[in-house]
This record gives C-alpha cells, structure tokens and sequence, in this order.
C-alpha cells in the first residue's frame, strides 16, 4: 500500500497566529516542530496499516517546513517551491489513498485561519458555481490520478468541510477553533496519538473510499481582496475579468485549472 500525505500547518495542535506559519515568526520553529510530530504519528499509522511506500509532501508556505534531522526514517518526503502541482506535489496514479494533515477552513468559512492558498489575496474560489477551499481543490487533484482522500486531520471546521465534500472521510480534530486566531488544542502528544489511531482507522476502511472525480468543462472564478490584485492578475490571457475582483477563465482540463489559479496566485502576490 502507497500512501500520499499532503502536509500543511495551520491545522496542527498549538498553531493559531502568524507568528507560528510566517517564516520570520517567532514562535515558526516551534510550530515545525509540532508539524513534524504529528506528520511523523500519520506516518506510522500508515506502517501499522501496512503501507509499503509513504511520501510526505510540504505544503505549507515556502514548503522548507518539515525538520530533516526529526523526519521518521521509513517516509521520503518533498520540500522546496515552486511545484508544478504546490500542495499536491508527488500525488500520482498507483498511490492508494491520500492524507491532508494539518489543514484548515477556506477563505469565508469559519476555522483557524481559514483562507485560500495566500490569505492575502485570495477571497473566494468556485469551480462550476461551487465554493472550492484547498481541501476540496486538492482533493479533486488527487481524483484525477485515482487516489481518494481517506484523513483530514485539523481543527472542527476543516473536518466538517472535508466531509460536506467526502461524507465517508475519517477526520482527526485535534483543535476546536474558538474564532479565527484562537483555539482550544489538545496536547502534542494526544494530537498525535489521535492522528495514529485515524489513520490506522482510514486505512483500514480504504475500500469504502472513492476518489473525487469531477467532470468538466470547469468554469473557475478567482474573487481577490481587491482590484489591485485582480489588476496583477489579469495579464495571464486567459481570464475575463467579470467584475473588479473577479476572474473567470474555462477549461476541460481539472489539472490545467488548479495550475492556472496558482499562476493567477502567484503573480497577485507578488503585489500583496
């Protein structure tokens, strides 16, 4: 058994401020730590499940998260950005189910630090007139290579989006958000007992998992925080802009339209 583990931080045990998940934070280094430690709990859940192969992906940030020297010794793990698919780097046909640990709400949802991708530009996304967080986004990617999602591991809101999209998911909330920077955490070490069980749990019921498959044509809008960002933006040709925040572009190709909003991202950011 393969298994996928797409690894972001705002959803780990004890992060909830900007001094946990920006680089120059303070208190960053810690929240590594606390990110590794429960990667390093999925992952051996995944080996008490009996997987083969586990590869961890870094998907939070500038993805140089994950702390070599404390990695388990039985995962391989990417780091590093830019990457052609960011936070589902590695994904691939043959892999037999995928993790998001550590993940949060979208942008206009409760939870811990909801946003979208870059909480600094991004204000919503729909997909064919359909709310779409990274959750949800990332999880299509992994149904276009056949791979269904079996664990969303974060706080309560991130769980009740992950299965408003995958009713069957197993999720592991180990923090109950009281509102968008404050939240009531279980220990490290119960976090990470939880995420074991969960994903022991997940694994074991992988036949009762489908993948997200999702049929085009896509029709995507990008909504931004402001028409400045949209302004940066709208230089790659192939968005209309619809209103001054908001983009919308067309394709048949789920793939294609996951790179073209990170491409759209990428170039609003570089104006936030």
């Amino acid at each position: 058994m393969r298994v996928f583990i797409s690894a972001d931080i705002e959803g780990v045990a004890g992060v909830v401020h900007r001094e946990h998940t920006a680089r120059e934070g303070r208190e960053h280094d810690r929240a590594r730590m606390l990110m590794t430690g429960e990667v390093n709990a999925c992952i051996e859940g995944a080996l008490m499940a009996g997987a083969t192969e586990v590869v961890v992906n870094d998907s939070h940030g500038t993805m140089r998260n994950l702390i070599p020297e404390a990695m388990h010794p039985e995962a391989e793990y990417i780091t590093g950005s830019p990457k052609m698919l960011a936070m589902m780097e590695g994904i691939a046909a043959g892999f037999d189910a995928a993790i998001f640990l550590g993940y949060h709400a979208r942008m206009g949802n409760d939870g811990i630090l909801n946003h979208t991708f870059h909480g600094g530009v991004i204000q919503n996304i729909k997909i064919n007139h359909r709310d779409m967080g990274e959750i949800g986004l990332n999880a299509c990617i992994a149904g276009v290579f056949g791979v269904p999602v079996v664990l969303v591991t974060g706080c309560q809101h991130a769980a009740n989006e992950a299965l408003e999209f995958m009713p069957m998911i197993e999720t592991a909330v180990v923090k109950q958000t009281i509102n968008r920077q404050t939240a009531k955490h279980a220990s490290p070490q119960k976090a990470k007992n939880l995420i074991k069980q969960k994903t022991v749990e997940a694994l074991s019921r992988l036949r009762e998992m489908s993948p997200v498959v999702v049929q085009g044509p896509f029709r995507v809008e990008v909504t931004y925080l402001h028409s400045g960002l949209a302004d940066a933006a709208g230089i790659l040709p192939i968005v209309e802009r619809v209103n001054p925040t908001t983009h919308r572009f067309e394709t048949d190709d789920f793939v294609a339209a996951y790179r073209y909003i990170r491409s759209l991202i990428t170039i609003a950011g570089a104006l936030s």
